[in-house]
């Protein structure tokens, strides 16, 4: 369950929905500031939702990674210029060929800080026109998170050479590198 505060001691936390949750965290286990990179699930109706259930879209939860991450070396807008970068915001309910809500663009906000801070983001990036269609990104209030089974937690790096990995996880990170390299851990 989320912590019904963002502050973790000097950590707070951060909750992205972009598709398949395999992405993100591949992504984010890469960025300077995050700590904490946990792959599950946020934003259904069912108690204590399964991969399977999730995929099959019957629970109403988005594949979502909630960071632990350090203000002081990252902020929570560099955070989202990541997201809308690695992800298209424009596609409802799509990323890719996967298709169902369970992989909509969601940003759940630990505060109202978060809140204002996603949708400024949201709307300056409609008004620089970055996206030729309107950008879909849900806004909320986090609701409750449930970490995904342990198979699922820093897959990519445990499992690089399957086909989704190779095929959509790693062009994503590499688009990250290439674009955000001053912000990678190790450089």
């Amino acid at each position: 369950m989320s912590q019904s505060n963002n502050m973790l001691g000097s950590k707070q936390l951060a909750t992205l929905g972009g598709g398949c949750f395999w992405c993100l965290d591949a992504v984010y286990q890469e960025l300077v500031g995050i700590h904490r990179v946990v792959c599950g699930y946020a934003g259904g109706h069912v108690l204590n939702p399964d991969y399977e259930s999730v995929c099959r879209g019957i629970t109403g939860h988005a594949e979502v990674v909630q960071l632990h991450f350090n203000p002081e070396e990252i902020s929570f807008r560099q955070i989202l210029e990541v997201f809308f970068v690695i992800h298209d915001p424009t596609t409802l309910n799509q990323q890719g060929h996967d298709i169902g809500s369970q992989y909509r663009s969601v940003i759940y906000c630990e505060d109202d800080d978060q809140m204002k801070e996603s949708s400024q983001i949201v709307q300056e990036l409609a008004l620089q026109g970055v996206y030729r269609e309107p950008i879909v990104t849900e806004i909320k209030m986090a609701p409750i998170f449930y970490a995904a089974e342990d198979y699922h937690q820093n897959y990519f790096a445990t499992h690089p050479h399957q086909g989704y990995c190779i095929g959509v996880v790693a062009p994503k990170v590499e688009k990250f590198r290439k674009t955000f390299a001053q912000l990678q851990k190790n450089k």
